[in-house]
């Protein structure tokens, strides 16, 4: 069983930063993934280009509220069709 935990890298050592509950010299295999790996970065550059500030979030409801159906029913009838 494998447990995702957030270490810190200092003088060359991974230090975790919660508790691990592991007896000493225990062997473990660990995956660096560095945090931005998983950000679609260049999407969030868009947005943040795209963003209008004039826009109230009042507004942007009442133009969701106008769309016809459920969104959740759409998602559901998807996953039926796969």
């Amino acid at each position: 069983m494998g447990k995702s935990l957030e270490v810190i890298y200092e003088h060359g050592l991974f230090r975790p930063l919660e508790p691990v509950e592991l007896p000493e010299h225990q062997r473990v295999r660990v995956t660096i993934e560095d945090e931005e790996d998983w950000l679609d970065t260049t999407y969030m550059e868009w947005c943040a280009h795209e963003m209008d500030d004039r826009v109230s979030l009042e507004a942007v409801r009442q133009a969701l509220a106008k769309i016809p159906g459920s969104l959740t029913a759409d998602f559901i009838a998807e996953r039926a069709e796969s």
